[in-house]
């Protein structure tokens, strides 16, 4: 069971295991919630239905390197396999 990191960190195993792979506390922080909110909805349409310029956005939030050259199709592909 995943350690309580306080009300915060809105999903804490997704968090520990990117801090143990070695992202800053910041950025496992970000994309913990991210995911806990469902902006980065690994199985559904969520993102799809994005607008770039949001894609671009959360890509920006989550430190995603070289977004400004990608396609909508692209930054989905980026931020779920960030």
């Amino acid at each position: 069971m995943a350690k309580d990191h306080g009300s915060q960190i809105k999903n804490d195993a997704v968090y520990e295991k990117l801090r143990k792979e070695g992202a800053s506390k910041e950025k496992a922080a970000r994309i913990a919630n991210a995911q806990a909110n469902g902006s980065l909805d690994a199985g559904g349409g969520k993102l799809e239905q994005r607008s770039k310029a949001e894609l671009y956005d959360e890509a920006k939030e989550i430190g995603i390197e070289g977004r400004s050259s990608k396609d909508k199709a692209a930054l989905v592909k980026a931020i779920r396999n960030h």
